[in-house]
């Protein structure tokens, strides 16, 4: 029954409020990521990441987690900005107040993009990830936001990072220019 109604989920595509073209950058990626937002699913969370890429707030901001066959997390703008100091990259947010979690039965699959968070399932504040394969333990677990609806190749090719947190040695990709899209 649970797949049926993933699979309704899935077909039956969740209104779309707005959209974010993301300009990635960096030794791996290098190109355009087109991101539907699902403001129906989880209208608090996208308000909060459209406001912040329309504020500027995440360009130049660095993909800090990266992880072979999982997800690629970026959107730390207090810690996580280029020319800075990264070592403390993840472990930020922004001057916006945490959210409220808004789980779903979106399942996280290739493309999906969710918040991430602390512990606390209301910790989701700027931060995101975009899933490079399906992570079925995360669903109701975390909150979906959208899902990449072109530039997957460059997804993709974003810089690895290594160890079990997927830090990314050296110099990471960056999203140079978020645009909030109509």
């Amino acid at each position: 029954m649970y797949k049926l109604a993933a699979a309704f989920t899935l077909l039956a595509s969740p209104a779309l409020a707005t959209g974010l073209e993301v300009e990635i950058e960096g030794e791996g990626a290098n190109g355009t990521v087109t991101i539907d937002l699902f403001d129906d699913i989880a209208p608090k969370h996208v308000e909060q990441i459209s406001a912040l890429a329309a504020e500027g707030k995440y360009d130049g901001v660095v993909f800090h987690r990266v992880i072979d066959g999982f997800m690629a997390q970026t959107g730390d703008v207090e810690h996580g900005r280029l020319g800075g100091d990264l070592r403390r990259a993840g472990t930020g947010g922004s001057d916006r107040a945490d959210l409220p979690a808004e789980f779903s039965d979106f399942e996280f699959d290739r493309g999906v993009v969710g918040m991430a968070r602390a512990q606390d399932p209301n910790s989701a504040n700027s931060q995101f990830f975009i899933m490079f394969e399906p992570g079925p333990f995360l669903n109701g677990q975390y909150t979906v936001v959208g899902q990449v609806t072109g530039g997957m190749d460059v997804v993709d090719a974003i810089k690895r990072g290594e160890g079990q947190n997927g830090a990314v040695i050296g110099q990471p990709d960056v999203m140079k220019k978020v645009t909030v899209t109509e």
